[in-house]
């Protein structure tokens, strides 16, 4: 194994460590919370299994080897909420040819196939092991995508950076775990940039969370206030404040990429 396959193996078990931490702490998201560790785990076997093997970065010759790996996280989703649950059980029964499909469609931005949390989580240890490997996976990219996997922001940082006027903000990948930088006053989504079109909502409960909101294009991300604490891993820290985007949905915002409580 190489030391940059290490790094992602050690980097999945801290995040499976902080849910865990957090679990106990925040009642509301304790099963969320448990359930992302455990996935976590998966995903780290995942990429250890990977990590021994040659490791293409064309998803037509590494779906073979990824779905030979693939049982033992759809079998963790078996114990998750009961519509991923189902939908763990029937990827649990497909043939060869249907589980590559699933795959490649997620992988092509189909967007019908947006909301398969399924594949991104079987999809996302090999894109981590690339990233840290900088090999850019085979890809078309759109724009507003992660610049080097092409996935999609599904949390995003504000932090403080030195000599800075303001918070910078990042947009955190689904897929490869890494970070771009993004304009403040920008929709992550449609790239709407009028500020009175551009709405952020929190509640006294978690002050470092907010809802960064678009109304040109109903969609929002969840942001998380590191210059308040730096302990905070964004995609993890994320489930505590799933009340956040319960309330978005209710008031007709879409999360562009779901977290990991699959909303």
């Amino acid at each position: 194994m190489t030391p940059a396959s290490a790094d992602v193996l050690s980097g999945l078990a801290k995040r499976a460590e902080r849910a865990e931490l957090l679990a106990p702490q925040a009642a509301a998201a304790e099963a969320p919370l448990r359930f992302a560790a455990g996935l976590y785990r998966a995903q780290r076997e995942l990429a250890r299994a990977l990590a021994s093997g040659p490791l293409s970065a064309d998803l037509d010759e590494q779906a073979g080897p990824l779905l030979a790996s693939a049982e033992p996280l759809l079998r963790h989703a078996v114990s998750g909420p009961p519509q991923l649950a189902e939908e763990a059980r029937t990827r649990l029964q497909d043939d060869a040819q249907t589980a590559r499909t699933r795959l490649l469609v997620y992988w092509s931005g189909d967007p019908e196939a947006r909301g398969d949390y399924l594949s991104r989580a079987l999809l996302k240890p090999w894109v981590e092991l690339l990233a840290a490997e900088r090999r850019r996976p085979v890809r078309d990219r759109r724009e507003g995508t992660c610049p080097f996997c092409g996935g999609l922001p599904w949390v995003s940082a504000r932090r403080i950076m030195p000599e800075s006027h303001g918070a910078q903000r990042l947009l955190h990948c689904a897929l490869c775990a890494g970070q771009w930088d993004f304009p403040r006053i920008r929709c992550a989504s449609c790239g709407e940039a009028d500020p009175d079109l551009l709405p952020s909502f929190q509640d006294e409960k978690h002050p470092a969370a907010r809802i960064e909101a678009c109304d040109t294009c109903k969609r929002y991300v969840k942001s998380i206030d590191l210059s308040l604490d730096a302990r905070p891993i964004p995609e993890v820290d994320d489930l505590v404040s799933l009340a956040l985007d319960l309330w978005a949905a209710d008031q007709g915002y879409q999360r562009i990429e779901p977290g990991l409580a699959g909303i």
